[in-house]
């Protein structure tokens, strides 16, 4: 006889037998990852936000830029103060729009799409 039929034959041999025919809990298991797609997004949505995110540094640039050149146009001329000022407050708002504008755009690239 062989060795398989005489173990088939004997109640301990059973049970070995019949844990050996169950898949064993590695077998049944399988890997489980996110689809690559919705990963890919993620990160698209990531990097997308954060280069959107370097113009509020831009604007912050051009605000400093604004009114290092209101200093020096008065240092150059004090008489046109109030005109001076007045152009350094439109060009502060465009630039502090600029950056606002950056900024709602990574908002919208995080949490809109």
């Amino acid at each position: 006889m062989s060795a398989i039929a005489r173990l088939s034959l004997t109640p301990c041999g059973r049970a070995v037998l019949q844990r050996l025919a169950q898949p064993s809990v590695a077998a049944v298991r399988t890997l489980q990852t996110t689809p690559a797609t919705r990963d890919i997004d993620s990160a698209a949505k990531f990097i997308g936000a954060g280069a959107a995110t370097v113009g509020v540094a831009g604007s912050g640039a051009g605000i400093g830029s604004v009114f290092g050149s209101l200093i020096i146009g008065y240092a150059r001329n004090p008489s046109l103060k109030q005109q001076l000022f007045s152009y350094a407050i439109l060009g502060f708002a465009l630039s502090e729009a600029m950056g606002l504008f950056c900024l709602m755009m990574a908002f919208l690239l995080l949490f809109a799409f």
